[in-house]
């Protein structure tokens, strides 16, 4: 068998800046998206996937929100959960169809993950992330005052509830999720960075209200598959230092000690490019043989070291072969 490699699809292998978030539109990209991955099987390598869910996930919490008078809403691991089973399900499909049209018997399945996190973690005493619509200030305030939620003000578009953005300790489903890698099938795992949950003092799984970041969730479940590449799609072609000034620079090949210092010198914003770079770190710091941040449409390229920021223990100076 061929070497195993983790993907971890940005949002824009789902849908495209400007674009409404109709189905047409969802299906029609991540059409586009799993023609490249299927290039990517057809050189013999073994595909995991996981994927971002936060648009997805914001739609569903705006239906419900919309629909509470007529049901119940449900709480953010449900609708966490509902957005894994939706994106699993095109994606499954268009990776069956397209397989298929090339003559490829290959089996694809989407898990429903949890990932467990500690309820001690920091993050729940500091809330960060933004999830959902936004809303007016006085909408906002009256729902601190009636739920205790925590809201804050988003770059003058409005208000938005902030949930806690945990560490990932440990894929739940990660034996199964082996398993059927082991057996060839193409995994769809730990969507939009796995179901939050804890465990009580017997050792029972509960959903908790938080948002787990996509890449760090996906570097764990790299690890728990045995992974020997982790890949980060996205819509930039490398992770930048001095970003957005006249000095700034691509990476391209960076070993873990580089990599350590730009990340203590500040180069990589918490909410974009960072937890890209740190989750890439800890995957070949923890014995991954290389980690790829790299654009959507270059993911060959990329895995043969041509593009994109290739992340290795000592830099290499040979060819990757694909």
């Amino acid at each position: 068998m061929g070497k195993r490699i983790l993907v971890a699809l940005g949002g824009n292998a789902i849908l495209q800046p400007g674009q409404k978030g109709t189905a047409a539109e969802q299906v029609t990209n991540i059409d586009n998206t799993v023609k490249q991955l299927i290039d990517v099987v057809e050189k013999g390598y073994e595909l995991v996937l996981t994927h971002g869910n936060g648009p997805q996930v914001g739609a569903i919490l705006i239906q419900h929100e919309m629909a509470k008078e007529a049901i119940p809403a449900m709480p953010l691991d449900f609708c966490g959960a509902e957005s894994q089973g939706l994106i699993g399900y095109m994606l499954c499909q268009s990776i069956r169809n397209e397989c298929a049209g090339r003559g490829l018997k290959k089996e694809s399945v989407c898990i429903i993950t949890q990932v467990e996190v500690d309820p001690h973690d920091k993050a729940f005493r500091n809330p960060t992330k933004p999830v959902g619509p936004f809303y007016t200030q006085a909408e906002a305030e009256q729902r601190i005052a009636e739920r205790g939620e925590r809201w804050i003000e988003d770059a003058g578009r409005g208000w938005r509830k902030v949930v806690p953005s945990p560490e990932p300790k440990g894929i739940v489903e990660k034996e199964v999720i082996r398993d059927l890698v082991d057996q060839g099938t193409v995994v769809i795992a730990s969507g939009g960075g796995g179901i939050p949950v804890c465990r009580n003092d017997q050792g029972q799984l509960y959903g908790v209200e938080a948002v787990i970041d996509k890449d760090l969730a996906g570097e764990r479940l790299a690890l728990d598959v045995g992974a020997d590449i982790f890949v980060i799609l996205t819509d930039v072609s490398h992770a930048i230092l001095h970003y957005n000034t006249p000095q700034q620079k691509p990476l391209e090949k960076v070993t873990l000690e580089e990599m350590k210092k730009y990340i203590e010198e500040g180069h990589f914003r918490a909410g974009s490019m960072g937890p890209k770079v740190r989750a890439a770190l800890n995957f070949v710091k923890k014995g991954g043989e290389r980690a790829i941040i790299a654009r959507l449409d270059q993911v060959i390229p990329a895995l043969k070291g041509e593009v994109g920021t290739q992340i290795e223990r000592v830099c290499s100076k040979i060819n990757y072969s694909c």
